[in-house]
């Protein structure tokens, strides 16, 4: 059986070379989901994914499965459980963080600004940007559109969001379909 050809960034680690193959650059729509993986993509900062990708589900555990009402009600006891679990980055400005994005995004959601996901997918005409990159090196780190997007996040009230960050997030959540040429998740996308 002939190995498929795929981008170089996930290795040989299967956790990486699945969420590769399955998930980054696969439109994402679902308010909930949107949020855990800003959650996620904002916990990298200073690390590499594949730290985070390897603690995705102790984050999803620690964090109420997602529950954003719940996460946006977190108090100080949370704090002090959250800080205390092994299994995410015991990180104290990203764990408020993660609780005052999910404050944030219940005033996205409250505030008559339509769904998290057209808060986010309007910036790209609700259409995913398709890049025809051929070598890792090509990939920028921001663009444009992420500038914009990072400066209306942050005026929303969202934490862990610069330019880099969200273009990441961009990425992950199919705004953006980085694949190389050659890739085979390029072909179905």
């Amino acid at each position: 059986m002939k190995e498929l050809t795929r981008c170089p960034w996930p290795g040989t680690d299967d956790r990486m070379i699945e969420y590769h193959d399955t998930v980054w650059g696969t439109p994402e729509h679902d308010d909930v989901k949107l949020y855990a993986k800003l959650v996620l993509d904002g916990a990298q900062a200073g690390l590499s994914w594949k730290t985070i990708l390897h603690r995705s589900d102790g984050y999803r555990r620690a964090f109420d499965d997602w529950n954003v009402e719940r996460i946006a009600r977190y108090g100080k006891k949370d704090m002090e459980r959250l800080l205390a679990d092994e299994g995410i980055i015991r990180n104290r400005a990203k764990v408020q963080s993660a609780i005052k994005n999910a404050q944030a995004w219940l005033a996205v959601m409250e505030g008559g600004k339509g769904s998290f996901d057209d808060f986010l997918w309007k910036h790209v005409e609700h259409k995913t940007i398709v890049n025809r990159w051929k070598e890792v090196q090509q990939l920028p780190v921001s663009t444009p559109v992420s500038d914009a997007l990072s400066k209306d996040l942050k005026k929303a009230g969202f934490s862990f969001v610069g330019t880099t960050i969200v273009y990441a997030y961009m990425q992950a959540i199919g705004m953006v379909d980085d694949h190389l040429v050659g890739c085979f998740r390029k072909a179905k996308l």
